[in-house]
C-alpha cells in the first residue's frame, strides 16, 4: 500500500522507531507509550503521534502501542516485510565492510552480489558472496535484485549507477562521493561518512586545544 502526502522527514524517522521496536520486543517487553517511545529514539511524544496518524494511528489510549504489532506494522509501511535483494559495487575496505554487516539482514536486505574491476578480486568468496566482474551487473535483471550499492571511486560513480540502471535497479544507496543523476523513478540515499565527521567540529565548545 502507498500512502500519500507523508513528509519525508516522517519516513525518515520510521526507521528509528522500527529500530527501538525491536530493541523493546527483544528485552521482552510488549507494549510502550509514546513517552516511552519518545525518549528512546529522542525526539517529542507529540511527534510520534502526528507522524503514525499518517497511517491511520496504532495507539490505545491508557494502554499505549503494542510493539509486535506495531512493528510489523511499520515493516509493512516501509516494506521492509519482504526479502530486498541488492547488489554491492567495489570491493575495496568501504564495501568490504558493507558486506560484512548483518545488521541488513533484520530490516529484510540481503546482499546477494558483488561487483569488481580489479581482476585480482573476481572470484573472491567474501562473507558467502562470489565477487564477479562489474561486466556481469546486466545480468541482475535476471536476477530479481532491484537495490544497488556504490562503493566506487568518484570518478567512476556515475557509470557504476548507469549500469546499475540498465539492469532493472530503482533504488540505490551511494556511500561514493560525488552527484550521479538518475530519473526521477529512481531513489538515491547517499551515506557520506566523511561529511558527517566534517560537521561536528562547528557545533564543538570553541575552548577546546
Amino acid at each position: 500500500m502507498r500512502y500519500h502526502k507523508v513528509p519525508d522527514e516522517t519516513i525518515r524517522r520510521l526507521p528509528k522507531y522500527l529500530r527501538c521496536l525491536l530493541w523493546l520486543e527483544s528485552q521482552g517487553e510488549r507494549n510502550v507509550s509514546s513517552v516511552g517511545l519518545a525518549k528512546l529514539v529522542g525526539v517529542n511524544p507529540w511527534q510520534i503521534r502526528k507522524d503514525f496518524s499518517y497511517f491511520g494511528g496504532f495507539g490505545k489510549r491508557g494502554v499505549g502501542y503494542a510493539i509486535e504489532t506495531l512493528a510489523t506494522e511499520m515493516k509493512k509501511i516501509l516494506r521492509l516485510n519482504v526479502v530486498n535483494k541488492a547488489a554491492l559495487v567495489g570491493m575495496g575496505n568501504l564495501g568490504r565492510a558493507v558486506l560484512a554487516f548483518s545488521g541488513l539482514e533484520k530490516y529484510g536486505f540481503e546482499i546477494v552480489a558483488a561487483f569488481e574491476n580489479d581482476p585480482k578480486k573476481v572470484g573472491e568468496r567474501t562473507c558467502g558472496v562470489v565477487v564477479e566482474d562489474v561486466s556481469k551487473i546486466r545480468t541482475l535483471k535476471d536476477r530479481g535484485v532491484y537495490v544497488g550499492i556504490i562503493a566506487v571511486p568518484r570518478g567512476v560513480v556515475q557509470e557504476v549507477a548507469d549500469d546499475l540502471l540498465g539492469a532493472g535497479v530503482n533504488g540505490i544507496v551511494k556511500f561514493s562521493p560525488g552527484y550521479i543523476t538518475v530519473p526521477k523513478k529512481v531513489k538515491v540515499i547517499t551515506i557520506d561518512i566523511a561529511m558527517d565527521f566534517a560537521r561536528l567540529p562547528y557545533y564543538m565548545p570553541r575552548n577546546l586545544p
